[in-house]
């Protein structure tokens, strides 16, 4: 287990808008993943990027030393200067083996997060496996750790009340919307068509919002979206364009630069001058910040629902014992698997060598005997063979599986 390793920046550790220094935009992610994980030799490589947390999870035998994480950040991204580089390695938090592996449960449970019992973790946990395992990043240990970590969390959530009424970046944003009095027939203008915005847009809409136009740079995602909340649907290019103003600014990208500049929000402004919000919920913020600072605004973002994430970790504490039991009892059933999966592929050799034995007996040692034999007694002959080879095969495997059962 000690080859499972996690370098982690989170929220806990850094403001949430400096954790988008590590985002990559999902079209970047396939060429800098492979070429880091080659770069570094490692064995398997698994990204995991949200609002809030970037986290590497890693299949070494190398230790996470300081001349490592120097290595890694530099492979990472090979724009970063040396500035950049010792940020990275200043602010990396690494777990290892039975602490990596609590780490990753909480985080999957939702109990590391920004809004405690916030379901949308282990979506995301899911959806970062599937996607570096189809780039060829994963083998079989972090299948098996993300295998596991998907159904402690969901006990988790099935035996605790720490999703009760639960309380995510989506639903704190319409929260603070709701508290603007904003009614019902505002235009808003949805930047991005990702998983954040669909699930604001399906609340909004759920709520009595009508007013929509979708903006996002592929055009298909947006008249998905757009078909949804019957609006009109634009390529991102366009919103520069705009003339039919707004009141709301819903907008959450992967860019890696902000997506409205000061100059076009004084377009999109149409010369109105009456208060707008805007809710950016990317990170890092898709929003100039000069815009805040010089037009009239209520903004809601990230970094502004931390305060109301902290009173919702406080009301939810009573229930932290409960998961961390959970947790614990996970941690040791894994254990017990990954001893399970030790033998499996220690194993892995022997039907193959049963059949080599097999083959040998039949082609070599026995050749001239089995000549003498009629073809039904080599039939016969072929058959208790056949039997013993897989009795041969399937009855060590039970045996050591007991014996670790017994162990246990």
């Amino acid at each position: 287990m000690n080859r499972f390793k996690i370098i982690a920046f989170t929220h806990k550790q850094i403001d949430v808008k400096e954790i988008g220094r590590l985002h990559l935009p999902d079209t970047e992610q396939q060429h800098q993943l492979s070429a880091l994980k080659k770069s570094l030799r490692l064995d398997e490589l698994m990204y995991l990027s949200t609002c809030n947390r970037v986290e590497f999870l890693l299949n070494t035998r190398e230790e996470i030393s300081n001349n490592f994480l120097h290595s890694f950040f530099t492979a990472f991204n090979a724009g970063w200067d040396a500035n950049e580089i010792k940020w990275a390695i200043d602010n990396a938090t690494v777990f290892q083996g039975d602490e990596a592996l609590t780490h990753l449960f909480n985080v999957a449970s939702s109990i590391d997060s920004l809004v405690v019992g916030e379901r949308e973790i282990i979506t995301q946990v899911r959806n970062s496996y599937d996607r570096c395992n189809e780039y060829k990043l994963t083998g079989d240990l972090i299948r098996i750790v993300i295998k596991k970590t998907i159904e402690a969390a969901k006990q988790v959530y099935t035996e605790t009340s720490i999703a009760e009424k639960p309380v995510s970046v989506v639903s704190l944003a319409y929260r603070k919307l709701k508290d603007l009095n904003v009614k019902l027939d505002a235009r808003f203008l949805i930047i991005g068509a990702g998983q954040t915005n669909v699930l604001m847009a399906k609340f909004l809409k759920k709520h009595g919002f009508n007013n929509f136009t979708v903006f996002n740079r592929t055009l298909s995602n947006a008249e998905t979206l757009a078909q949804e909340l019957s609006a009109k649907a634009l390529p991102l290019s366009e919103l520069k364009n705009h003339k039919g103003g707004f009141d709301v600014i819903l907008t959450c990208t992967a860019a890696a630069e902000h997506i409205i500049t000061l100059e076009m929000y004084r377009t999109l402004l149409q010369e109105q001058t009456n208060k707008k919000i805007i809710i950016d919920l990317s990170v890092p913020n898709d929003i100039d910040p000069s815009v805040v600072g010089q037009f009239n605004v209520d903004l809601i973002d990230v970094t502004s629902l931390q305060a109301i994430a902290n009173i919702n970790i406080q009301a939810r504490k009573k229930e932290l014992v409960a998961c961390e039991k959970i947790i614990a009892q996970n941690i040791q059933e894994f254990k017990m698997l990954l001893k399970v999966r030790k033998v499996e592929l220690a194993m892995s050799e022997v039907p193959r060598k049963v059949k080599e034995i097999h083959q040998t007996a039949i082609q070599r040692v026995f050749a001239k005997d089995i000549e003498n034999l009629n073809e039904q007694s080599k039939e016969v002959l072929e058959k208790i063979l056949a039997y013993v080879e897989k009795k041969y095969i399937s009855v060590p495997m039970k045996i050591a599986k007991e014996v670790l059962l017994n162990e246990s």
